[in-house]
């Protein structure tokens, strides 16, 4: 059996489409493009010159614009001068009252003045004597209210203090007095809340007297060994110096 032949035959794709022939194409080409009709210079130069101009009624709207806000502006100006005018005349026809009742009343006011100018002093040296006065009393007042508050605090804070003392010397007392009665199972336990006032004191009592008997037997108990030891030092040396004598 012979081997099969797989081979195909190459075909030139550009002999192919030179023998099609020439293809119809449905839209336009590059000739196509580059043959395009093109605007000349003067018609750029004058669609550039209507851009910046803009649209005519843009330019007719801002201008109409314009005109309105320079007609507010010279109503507001008008009435702000026409304000103005009437209070500088008004001042000026007061000044001129004024002058006129001082020419007439000058002579009849001058005495009438001079009383009223005294007692309107005198009305403020009152014042300014009793605003002084006042002003006394509060800062007396505020300092000896402030002397008051820190003399309670520091009493409240004395007061605690003894009470804090007084609460850890019981507390101390109670568990030394409990460790005791440990040690010395023969008396009954007691409990801090069991313990008044008055049980509180004999406990004292009791624990000061043992504290003192304790002492005092340690101390003969040290006086006795001091005793033995000084006994036996002597008889070493009457023993040393008994067998040098003969």
């Amino acid at each position: 059996m012979g081997k099969r032949d797989n081979r195909v035959a190459y075909m030139n794709p550009i002999a192919m489409a030179r023998s099609r022939g020439p293809i119809q194409s449905s839209g336009p080409t590059i000739q196509d493009y580059l043959n395009r009709p093109r605007p000349t210079w003067e018609e750029v130069k004058e669609q550039l010159e209507k851009k910046k101009k803009g649209s005519k009624a843009l330019a007719e709207f801002e201008e109409k614009m314009n005109e309105n806000w320079k007609k507010e502006l010279e109503k507001h100006r008008e009435k702000l001068l026409s304000g103005n005018e009437s209070s500088s005349k008004k001042r000026q026809r007061k000044k001129k009252e004024k002058k006129k009742s001082g020419r007439y009343s000058s002579s009849s006011s001058s005495s009438s003045d001079s009383s009223s100018s005294s007692s309107d002093s005198e009305d403020e040296d009152k014042k300014q004597a009793k605003r002084r006065k006042k002003k006394k009393n509060r800062s007396h007042k505020s300092s000896e209210s402030s002397t008051s508050e820190t003399e309670s605090d520091s009493k409240d804070s004395l007061k605690k203090k003894k009470k804090s003392k007084d609460a850890t010397e019981k507390e101390k007392d109670i568990k030394g007095f409990s460790k005791k009665r440990k040690m010395y199972p023969e008396d009954k336990p007691l409990s801090s809340e069991s313990l008044s006032e008055s049980d509180y004191i004999e406990v004292r009592a009791k624990k000061k007297k043992s504290s003192e008997e304790r002492d005092k037997a340690t101390e003969k108990t040290k006086k006795k060994k001091k005793h033995k030891k000084h006994s036996k030092k002597k008889k070493k040396k009457a023993a040393s110096s008994s067998p040098d004598s003969p």
